[in-house]
């Protein structure tokens, strides 16, 4: 399979879900209409701040479908297929490939993540990438698997011909800059899954980002790129900077409802969570507000 050179920012999508919590798919296409309108590389859908662990196989597979029907020309789609077997990230990644997704972000196996050493995720990925119709990105979010990659792992994946990158979402600098050191920047997508750590990659050569701010956000997010490859440097921190306790809020401190609700407030339609998540509260919303304030978002 040929290379896909990723460069640009791509939102993993918000997955809206209604009062009587069923998946609003008029709500995805709605705003899959919106993200069209800006410079975004393209999607993720099935990522972690989709509420993709919440997802039935037959719900999963309609938002492929509705992506792929409703992107604009030249998106690309990526879709989180990661399971926790073998044999079931192949099955589903396969079901995405026929639904017309380009590539797959493929999650490290983590209910037994004591035994989830180099030998075991080597051995994993290359089992999903010789049998993958598209090719795979592994996907790396230790916040929630508490399962960490290595780099000589990453190293010796990168090779595999069917595996075309790499989603760090750990947050660290450091191992990014481990990664980078083991991998052919050339011929290996290795991109940042946090706004966190945008302006760090970016200075590091990283081109490739998958964000939750860019659902709310991604005008900014984009700008920070597109500044940083115009040599406005600073203006370009000074960006990443404003945003920053946005992206905090919306990643860790409230979490999903809280990245819904300033979808709602910018435009979008967040929607709801699905139990068993709480939804945002009114004090939370109100502190939201000033967070976006401060920021100069409203």
């Amino acid at each position: 399979m040929s290379f896909i050179k990723i460069k640009g920012v791509i939102p993993p999508m918000i997955t809206p879900f209604d009062e009587d919590d069923m998946v609003d798919y008029e709500k995805h296409v709605y705003n899959m209409d919106k993200w069209n309108q800006f410079d975004l590389a393209g999607y993720l859908v099935l990522g972690s701040n989709s509420e993709t662990v919440f997802l039935n196989e037959k719900e999963k597979l309609e938002l492929i479908k509705l992506t792929v029907e409703h992107k604009a020309p030249g998106k690309l789609v990526m879709v989180g297929t990661g399971m926790e077997s073998t044999r079931e990230t192949i099955s589903l990644t396969n079901k995405a490939a026929a639904l017309g997704a380009d590539c797959a972000l493929i999650l490290t196996p983590f209910y037994y993540g004591g035994k989830m050493n180099d030998e075991a995720l080597i051995g994993y990925y290359t089992d999903v990438a010789d049998k993958s119709d598209i090719p795979i990105l592994i996907y790396n979010v230790t916040k929630f698997t508490h399962v960490n990659i290595s780099p000589n792992a990453v190293g010796v994946l990168s090779r595999h011909p069917n595996i075309i990158g790499m989603k760090d979402s750990s947050g660290s600098i450091p191992q990014l800059v481990d990664y980078k050191r083991e991998v052919d920047m050339k011929e290996f997508n290795l991109m940042v899954g946090t706004l966190s750590s945008w302006f760090p990659a970016l200075a590091l050569g990283v081109e490739g980002t998958v964000q939750a701010l860019a659902n709310c956000c991604p005008k900014e997010c984009i700008d920070i790129q597109k500044l940083y490859d115009q040599g406005k440097v600073d203006e370009s921190r000074k960006l990443y900077e404003r945003v920053f306790p946005v992206n905090s809020a919306v990643t860790g401190g409230f979490g999903i409802a809280g990245l819904k609700y300033v979808c709602d407030k910018l435009g979008f339609k967040g929607g709801l969570v699905r139990k068993p998540l709480l939804q945002i509260k009114d004090d939370e919303m109100l502190k939201l507000d000033r967070i976006l304030e401060n920021a100069q978002i409203l």
